[in-house]
């Protein structure tokens, strides 16, 4: 554990543990894989090695931890500091994932995460910012910094089906044992080749992302006839 103050106050930085996130997946994949019925397109398409960001569309809280059990490689995801409640925050710690505040520009957030693609592992992000109608329609600038700032490629990734229909017993949540679909997409670039890291790259960037995040939306329903 390491010791990052901010500026007037201290802050409590832990470096994102890739063992945690191992443990994680290791949790998903029961989990997912026990309750419903994914079915995951295109998994191959993640680089079996080196940093890379996995960029979701958020309609459902099932959304994150159904890519944790179905990525093909532990993810470290940025997640809202309100999530982090309870006994919840030291687990969701321990598994390697990153607590940010959203209403501030979080430097311990962005440090961690600079940090997990640094050490060469998946950055899984929400780039609407929060849960909404999970068409990538809103992004914030945040992805673009990851990617442009790492050299990271980024390759998104559909959740589909989550929001269909209500369960049951648990009405938050879709009927257990029914199928949700995970499609990811071909891996790609949001920065120019050797770009500068200005406002307008970023800006530019942000376009050339929801374009590609769009697209690839687009197609994964024709493929799954969602």
């Amino acid at each position: 554990m390491r010791r990052h103050p901010r500026r007037g106050e201290a802050s409590r930085q832990v470096t994102p543990s890739e063992k945690g996130a191992a443990v994680g997946r290791g949790i998903g994949i029961g989990l997912m894989y026990g309750l419903w019925k994914p079915r995951v397109l295109g998994a191959w398409r993640v680089p079996a090695s080196g940093p890379v960001i996995l960029a979701v569309n958020h309609a459902h809280n099932l959304d994150g931890p159904m890519l944790m059990g179905t990525a093909p490689r532990p993810v470290h995801f940025l997640i809202k500091k309100e999530a982090f409640i309870g006994p919840l925050g030291p687990f969701l710690e321990g598994i390697g994932q990153l607590k940010v505040d959203r209403s501030v520009p979080d430097r311990t957030a962005i440090t961690g995460a600079l940090e997990v693609l640094a050490a060469g592992g998946v950055l899984g992000i929400f780039p609407e910012g929060t849960r909404g109608e999970g068409d990538f329609a809103s992004l914030r600038a945040g992805l673009a910094y990851f990617a442009v700032r790492s050299g990271a490629p980024i390759v998104p990734v559909a959740v589909l089906g989550s929001t269909e229909r209500r369960g049951r017993l648990i009405k938050a949540l879709p009927p257990l044992r029914s199928r949700v679909d995970v499609v990811f997409g071909d891996a790609f670039e949001a920065g120019e080749p050797g770009g500068r890291r200005t406002r307008k790259a970023l800006d530019d960037a942000t376009v050339r992302i929801q374009e590609r995040l769009t697209a690839h939306l687009e197609n994964a329903k024709r493929l799954t006839g969602r």
